[in-house]
């Protein structure tokens, strides 16, 4: 019997870093076939072409699709939207596969779940029915969730809210945070090993900060990470780790402003992209998480490790008890910070618990692809909630 061939599309380092496994696991399994898109910032020098990455873990790049402008504006990601649609319909249309698999929130996986429900593709989604109610990732999410016919979700509050969508139960699964397997999976670095691997000595303290634009806000990205730099030069002894942003709206001036900050700050040091060994090592062996990024609140917990979410832009996720929320300003994120440090905010992180999980999500996914037949996907029913 012929393989089913399963189209996995990535653009960005943290998404691949999620579908690792669940690629791994569509690559070993006997009645499935891994077909690979890259696209997005995996392209990109500036953003530290990531696509060298996933070659370098073993994985042939089926197609390659172009399509980030030289631009932060909105203008200019609209426009990378359209050039994908064209690129992605070109790849489908040469890769006829089976099934397009896909994950989260982003514009460029937009665009690819676009291009394959008109191809009439049936599409599995990854990690839908969550809210970040501070960015334009929440349309899109939702928006992906009705163009996709299988729907693999991280928590059961999640779960409910893809069939409030009137998505058929039946093909809702709830499988955990795929963020979870990375960590039981990967052999982290010893605290040495990290040191030499990102040439940088750690402090007695340490934190790894990542703040991404905040795309549904008017020119306050910047604004935000002035008050976020202007908390962090006021620590004493402890060693600042910057991963950059993402490449969205505002994008560029945030990564001019973390360049400069650490030109003026030799207990700080920046990062296109850490990978994902260097960036989850860095998580085992700093003291806490800072930003705005999902990670620190879908990973982080499974390290006991406290983050501090700031601002708008994960407002509505599930977050455990070791994240503390403040608003983006130079005192709130001050005080938050004391807080992390405090010892008793540390005395309580080894009972914390992960609401994605304990791991597991990228082989019960693989499960499902292989027991699943495709056949009867596309047409969907409009799955109404009983009266109350």
């Amino acid at each position: 019997m012929q393989p089913k061939r399963i189209c996995v599309v990535t653009g960005t380092r943290a998404e691949y870093g999620l579908l690792r496994w669940v690629m791994e696991g569509i690559r070993q399994s006997p009645v499935l076939e891994l077909q690979l898109i890259a696209t997005g910032m995996h392209l990109s020098p500036e953003f530290g072409l990531t696509v060298e990455a996933i070659e370098a873990d073993g994985f042939q790049v089926d197609r390659k699709v172009e399509m980030l402008l030289s631009s932060d504006t909105a203008v200019g990601v609209t426009k990378s939207m359209g050039l994908g649609m064209i690129g992605f319909a070109d790849a489908l249309a040469q890769l006829q596969p089976d099934l397009l698999l896909v994950l989260g929130d982003r514009y460029e996986i937009f665009a690819a779940a676009a291009a394959g429900m008109i191809a009439r593709l049936p599409i599995a989604h990854l990690h839908g029915g969550e809210t970040t109610e501070g960015a334009f990732d929440e349309a899109i999410r939702h928006s992906i969730t009705k163009m996709s016919h299988l729907h693999f979700v991280a928590a059961e509050e999640y779960r409910q809210r893809v069939i409030q969508l009137g998505e058929q139960p039946e093909r809702v699964f709830l499988v955990g945070g795929l963020g979870i397997d990375n960590i039981l999976r990967l052999k982290l670095l010893t605290r040495e090993a990290l040191e030499t691997a990102l040439d940088f000595k750690l402090a007695p303290r340490n934190l790894l900060i990542t703040f991404h634009p905040v795309t549904l806000e008017h020119n306050t990205s910047a604004a935000q990470m002035d008050e976020l730099l202007a908390a962090l030069a006021e620590l004493d002894d402890t060693g600042l780790i910057f991963t950059m942003p993402n490449a969205d709206t505002e994008g560029r001036v945030l990564f001019r402003q973390i360049q400069d900050f650490c030109v003026r700050h030799p207990n700080a040091r920046a990062y296109t992209s850490l990978g994902q060994l260097r960036y989850l090592s860095c998580i085992q062996h700093v003291d806490g998480v800072v930003g705005n990024s999902s990670s620190g609140l879908a990973e982080v917990p499974s390290f006991r490790k406290g983050t501090v979410n700031i601002g708008d832009r994960q407002r509505g996720r599930l977050r455990a008890e070791s994240v503390i929320d403040c608003a983006p300003e130079r005192a709130a994120i001050g005080n938050a910070l004391a807080r992390l440090f405090s010892n008793s905010f540390q005395a309580q992180l080894p009972g914390v618990q992960n609401p994605y999980g304990n791991g597991g999500a990228s082989e019960a996914i693989v499960k499902v692809l292989e027991q699943r037949s495709f056949g009867s996907l596309l047409k969907k029913q409009f799955y109404d909630l009983p009266a109350q």
